[in-house]
């Protein structure tokens, strides 16, 4: 028991000596720097969600921006009146959800002499590679244009698949290509809604379409994604594609015009996000983009916490590390206005993809967390509560059948904050996982199958796909933080740090998202 009281009485020692010279100057700046961070991710929220209300009450849609004209034959022209579109379906083992994708993208009405669907294979297992060759020969022998290519490597992954794609001479002869992930189903009516902006607008080089999750009720976490993604698509998306023709290309339900894409240099693979890359470079290039969020486009979000986790590393590492490659060449540009550099570089980029990230993990799960300890240290109420409480309603709008999740989404938001923060610095210092890629999987009906046939027998579940580290690290310090507070504090604090304590303990513990049985 001395023992025990002895090290406790070394360790107040140590901390008495330490907090007044050290910590509490450093998290008085980082205090100060974490409230800078609130307020430029307070205004860009309140900005874009006032332009979102102009563009809807003052019909500024894009078929009033753009010219549209639905395509028709012609009498002389016959099918010729119609472009050539490429349509690219990139997959890596995809067993699960070949057929959906296949399917849809063979079922898209359009002229059968005026498309090409073009499956680009990277799977390494054999099996899957035979059976998605085989989808492609039962499409092929109905009269569609069906081309099934693979290459005797993955470098550059997506990008590389996409690269080599557009090699084949028979693209020569495509005017646009349209993209879908293996999960994304679009409707028959897809490049008839599309395509006619390209055609009408020549100053245009993508249209984007919008995702519709159809396993959004999945559970809990798919539920707090659809939150996030819909905010993005109901807001970023819609601001970007309405005062500045510049958004980020999605990776997948889009269309672009070849001559564009070309021009811009083509697919590259120096980062994670491919797809930013592209927008970005071909932005620079005076190109226009138009955001169509009536054409929605079916596909499945990560079920599990593992997929979910690695997915959103690569969201977070890839755009930190683009804005490091390419803030010279953006500033440097010479074919776009100083202000639509200014919303590339700060909007788009810094605040979006770098200060959100941070400010939610450092702010909320570390500095007001710790100010509970050191007392000298006093948040502001409208840091600490009213800011968040604003942009908390604002991100709701995008989901509003999801208002009575708020609570469950700020905790889940923060956990994940924890992996965009590291993914963010990752990306930022280049450091050795700011190319890692890891595919995300999709269940389609697998985890259905595998409930029923798997019923009798209890799944085996593996503890290191279910214990998280860092998760329970965190967890431990805002539960003993909470402790403390309600304890000595007076600001009250312990009823937000037990309840997002709760959320890293139960993500730390893995459970969180479907558990898959292993076979």
């Amino acid at each position: 028991m001395e023992t025990t009281d002895d090290i406790a009485g070394e360790i107040g020692l140590i901390w008495d000596q330490v907090k007044a010279p050290v910590i509490v100057p450093l998290l008085r700046v980082a205090a100060f720097l974490c409230l800078v961070m609130s307020v430029m991710l307070f205004a860009e929220k309140v900005y874009m969600a006032a332009v979102v209300v102009v563009v809807k009450f003052f019909g500024r849609r894009p078929y009033k921006r753009y010219k549209w004209e639905s395509l028709r034959d012609d009498i002389e022209l016959g099918n010729s009146a119609f472009p050539m579109v490429l349509v690219q379906i990139p997959m890596f083992n995809e067993k699960e959800v070949y057929k959906l994708s296949i399917g849809a993208a063979c079922g898209l009405s359009w002229p059968s002499d005026r498309i090409i669907i073009q499956v680009l294979d990277d799977s390494t297992d054999p099996v899957i590679k035979d059976l998605v060759e085989l989808e492609c020969q039962r499409w092929a022998s109905k009269g569609i244009n069906v081309r099934y290519e693979i290459r005797d490597n993955r470098n550059g992954y997506k990008a590389g698949a996409l690269r080599e794609g557009m090699k084949h001479g028979y693209v020569k002869n495509c005017e646009y290509v349209a993209i879908f992930d293996a999960d994304f189903q679009p409707e028959p009516d897809f490049l008839s809604r599309t395509v006619p902006f390209l055609v009408h607008n020549p100053d245009l080089g993508l249209v984007q379409t919008r995702w519709k999750f159809v396993n959004s009720n999945e559970c809990l976490m798919t539920r707090m994604q659809e939150m996030s993604l819909d905010y993005h698509f109901t807001i970023e998306q819609e601001v970007g594609s309405s005062l500045y023709a510049f958004f980020g290309f999605n990776g997948t339900a889009g269309v672009w015009r070849i001559s564009a894409l070309n021009e811009a240099g083509g697919w590259k693979d120096r980062t994670t996000v491919e797809d930013m890359d592209l927008a970005v470079r071909a932005s620079l290039k005076g190109w226009k983009f138009v955001y169509l969020s009536d054409v929605k486009v079916k596909n499945e979000l990560p079920s599990t916490f593992k997929a979910y986790r690695y997915q959103q590393h690569r969201w977070s590492c890839g755009p930190a590390n683009l804005f490091r490659k390419m803030l010279m060449e953006i500033v440097r540009n010479k074919k776009v206005s100083p202000l639509k550099k200014v919303h590339v570089i700060y909007n788009f980029f810094f605040v979006r993809k770098i200060v959100a990230h941070i400010v939610t993990f450092v702010f909320y799960c570390v500095v007001i967390p710790a100010t509970v300890l050191v007392p000298e240290i006093e948040i502001p109420k409208w840091g600490s509560v009213y800011i968040p409480s604003i942009i908390t309603l604002l991100n709701a709008v995008g989901t509003p059948r999801s208002l009575h999740l708020l609570v469950f989404w700020i905790l889940f938001e923060n956990v994940m904050s924890l992996h965009r923060t590291k993914a963010t610095f990752v990306g930022l210092l280049e450091t050795s996982r700011v190319n890692e890629w890891i595919v995300t999987e999709k269940l389609g009906d697998a985890l259905k199958t595998k409930a029923v046939t798997k019923a009798a027998r209890k799944p085996r579940i593996r503890i290191g796909d279910r214990v998280h580290v860092l998760e329970l690290g965190v967890g431990a310090f805002l539960f003993f933080c909470g402790c403390y507070d309600l304890a000595f504090g007076r600001n009250s604090y312990f009823i937000y740090l037990f309840l997002q304590a709760f959320a890293f303990f139960v993500v730390g513990f893995g459970y969180i998202g479907m558990v898959v049985p292993h076979t």
